[in-house]
């Protein structure tokens, strides 16, 4: 057991594989050209949507002021944190290959286009620098900061940049919309933390930001990564046949992920604030695209900042990475609100992804098509579950109307249509479709060894199988072949076939994570997981900033209850500045109370925040410390060890697209 691993997190599961370079470049390329029922397919889009209208590309390059730096951007270990030229292969104005949706490359073009863009008289930002946007506000004195990007390093090139290009100002303030990692991750690379400590900087979060930014991912963190380095494509070549972007934005960066904790809390919608001379109008929309998030107007500029509710793409109300899932609902009525804020006097709508939406009448249409998005897919999910059809069911024959469907901003080129009406009817109704018959199903490996004994047996299969392939029948072949797989994972007859059609869905796919998804699937089939070096993702300011009530729930979900058995413990860890916690271990479970001490205990562990933190971050062996006196156990050191014994380590690189 390595006791420096006494907590392994991971907050940040957009990261999961960003620092790993492509599987696919590893031994020889077996992936295939398009076939002609892919072509097809891709082609029918060509006609029903209006490729003809190119104001969304006018709007991507209006302001622009520079091109960001040419060279790769690299962290302080050498390692690359972002290469602009990765996707250099996407040419604005070429027509899409035939192994990428021609909707979603129109989309890949839109995000390759980076720089410094102005917005309006004042406000700036940097695009196509990582995954999401900065932007820079110039006040009275200095300049505000909106969103960081993920790595400090991303984050210090777009500053010099704008420094470049508008002067040197002063940092006066840092406004993070929302909870996710693309949104606060690079703040050091704009601000110090003495400047905030000191009170020259401000730091203006929504409500519940810290708790959120920290504990989203960590409970279930390792599958949320694994699962995310599907996602983002990242394991994948970029190239026409592999990763073209993510919807949201290319991809994401690779560097320094670091956090500093808000200054000023945004609490409720109406709340005003001046920052740098500038007055600030906030609308809070906790548990629409993140647990806590907030929009806002600023007067002087007449000027919206949409977060990321309303972006030019549907988004996720579940992301597949894995998370809880997200309220259309309210996200509707977040962006209704807005509309009756601001919507009779707002002239520039801008958002942390993408592109903004100039003029009064292009914004409150904007607004109203991305409100009613999420409310038809809330309402119209519910209207089908009161019918009683079933969630796959309502997914599958879902449609949207035309004049929302046609809307360029509301493509599914990150959330999807079909995973996000399932989501809303597992928000609703659970997993569980009523049907008993689905109550109690056999799990994978078992049901599908029956299945293909039930078919014929393997060979059978695939050869009808291989027929459905040619006929274009993809969905089909890939859920079939994967009860091969399941039942024989040594089959790789099965796994090139369930490999070659997952990669024609993915060549088909209008979501840029549907088509990472199939992709990575396809290359992990042919090629097996490539355990390559994992990201540390819990870097120091992050496990500074988890709280002490976390640390141990995280504790408790890696305590192993088959190792325990019904062994018995109690302890009182006293962590410094008043922190005390009783934990006691009974019935395979692991509770705390915070600000108590027991009776009866078999030790009481004394250590400062900072030796856990070291810990957490394996820069210190559990037994190194106790050796050094940073760690001191007044009882039973052994008992001790023996619960630290129980605890799991999670390994990153688990099967997913085999047994």
């Amino acid at each position: 057991m390595r006791y420096a691993r006494f907590a392994k997190l991971s907050v940040a599961s957009v990261l999961a594989a960003a620092s790993v370079q492509s599987a696919a470049a590893q031994g020889t390329d077996l992936r295939k050209d398009a076939t002609d029922q892919t072509k097809q397919a891709n082609s029918v889009l060509l006609r029903q949507l209006p490729f003809s209208d190119t104001s969304d590309f006018e709007n991507a390059h209006k302001g622009f002021i520079a091109a960001p730096p040419a060279g790769a951007i690299n962290g302080s270990a050498g390692n690359l944190v972002w290469d602009p030229q990765k996707y250099g292969f996407i040419k604005e104005g070429q027509a899409a290959p035939d192994t990428v949706n021609p909707s979603l490359w129109r989309q890949s073009q839109l995000i390759n286009i980076a720089g410094l863009f102005q917005v309006t008289d004042g406000i700036y930002q940097v695009r196509n620098l990582d995954l999401s946007n900065m932007t820079i506000i110039e006040g009275k004195e200095g300049i505000t900061i909106v969103d960081p990007l993920i790595s400090e390093e991303t984050s210090r090139t777009a500053i010099n940049l704008y420094f470049a290009h508008r002067g040197q100002k002063p940092v006066k303030a840092v406004i993070y919309t929302h909870s996710h990692v693309d949104h606060y991750g690079g703040v050091r690379g704009v601000v110090s933390e003495d400047d905030v400590t000191s009170g020259k900087v401000k730091i203006y979060a929504p409500e519940g930001f810290l708790e959120a930014a920290v504990a989203e991912n960590v409970m279930a963190g390792t599958a949320m990564s694994r699962r995310a380095s599907y996602m983002y494509g990242n394991l994948l070549k970029p190239d026409p046949k592999g990763q073209v972007g993510a919807g949201l934005g290319t991809t994401t960066s690779a560097g320094t992920v670091t956090l500093l904790a808000p200054t000023n809390t945004i609490k409720e919608t109406g709340q005003k604030e001046t920052i740098d001379g500038l007055t600030y109008e906030f609308l809070m929309a906790p548990g629409s695209e993140a647990p806590s998030e907030m929009m806002w107007f600023i007067e002087e500029k007449k000027a919206m900042e949409a977060a990321e509710d309303a972006t030019h793409t549907l988004h996720n109300t579940y992301s597949l990475r894995g998370a809880k899932i997200r309220e259309p609902l309210p996200w509707s009525k977040y962006l209704n609100q807005a509309l009756v804020m601001w919507g009779d006097k707002v002239e520039v709508i801008f958002a942390q992804h993408h592109w903004p939406t100039w003029g009064n009448d292009n914004g409150t249409k904007f607004l109203k098509s991305q409100r009613d998005l999420y409310r038809f897919i809330n309402d119209q999910t519910l209207r089908m579950v009161n019918q009683g059809m079933t969630m796959r069911e309502i997914a599958d024959a879902f449609k949207m109307p035309d004049t929302l469907a046609n809307v360029w901003a509301n493509r599914g080129y990150y959330g999807s249509v079909y995973h996000d009406v399932a989501a809303t009817y597992v928000l609703y109704l659970g997993w569980f479709d009523g049907n008993p018959a689905t109550l109690h199903e056999l799990p994978p490996v078992e049901a599908s060894k029956k299945y293909v004994e039930f078919m014929g047996g393997a060979g059978e299969v695939l050869n009808k199988a291989k027929a459905a392939y040619d006929k274009g029948e993809y969905r089909w072949v890939a859920q079939v072949a994967h009860h091969v797989v399941f039942a024989d994972p040594s089959n790789q007859a099965a796994k090139s076939l369930e490999a070659d059609a997952l990669e024609q869905l993915g060549y088909q796919a209008e979501a840029g994570p549907w088509r990472n998804f199939y992709l990575t699937g396809a290359q992990e089939l042919r090629n097996g997981v490539a355990k390559l070096p994992t990201p540390n993702t819990a870097s120091p300011d992050t496990v500074r900033a988890m709280s002490l009530d976390l640390f141990f729930d995280y504790l408790g979900v890696r305590l192993n209850s088959a190792k325990a058995g019904n062994a018995r413990a109690k302890f009182n860890f006293d962590i410094g500045n008043s922190d005390t916690y009783l934990v006691e271990l009974e019935n395979g479970v692991l509770n705390h109370t915070a600000n108590m001490k027991g009776d009866q205990v078999d030790a009481t562990v004394t250590l400062s925040r900072d030796t856990l933190n070291n810990i957490i971050l394996q820069q210190t062996k559990l037994d190194d410390a106790i050796a050094s006196g940073s760690v001191k156990i007044n009882g039973d050191p052994a008992k001790l060890h023996e619960v630290v014994s129980y605890l799991d380590n999670f390994e990153f690189w688990f099967n997913i697209v085999t047994p």
